[in-house]
């Protein structure tokens, strides 16, 4: 998920097309399925540590990537296109356009809407 985070939050930005500058809110939205699917590489899945804390004393909790995929399988995939991005003050309005689904199920309404297909960063392998 971490290639195809720096693609989507190029997208999410805007910085794919001619007009884009940093003070100019020109991002695209970006609509992401079957994220359940997503592969880590190597023991990723038992190393990688997702850091939360609530703001209260004693609040602090560290999740492994397999808890937190069982838990909500978009999650993994948010919180690597929201690490992509540059840490400013439009990084949580930009990613209100990104639209994650565990599965290809999208509704009507959004998918009567996309006009475009991001390139994979890489091809799929064969089983």
């Amino acid at each position: 998920p971490f290639d195809s985070a720096k693609l989507i939050s190029r997208h999410l930005m805007g910085m794919h097309k001619p007009i884009y500058h940093p003070m100019n809110d020109c991002g695209d939205h970006v609509v992401v399925i079957n994220t359940k699917e997503i592969a880590l590489p190597g023991d990723e899945w038992v190393k990688r540590v997702y850091f939360h804390h609530t703001g209260y004393p004693g609040g602090a909790s560290w999740t492994l990537a397999w808890q937190l995929h069982e838990k909500d399988p978009k999650m993994v995939m948010q919180k690597a296109v929201y690490n992509s991005m540059k840490g400013n003050l439009q990084r949580r309005y930009t990613m209100q356009r990104l639209h994650l689904f565990a599965d290809d199920q999208v509704p009507e309404d959004i998918l009567e809407n996309v006009t475009n297909q991001i390139r994979a960063p890489r091809e799929v392998p064969q089983r």
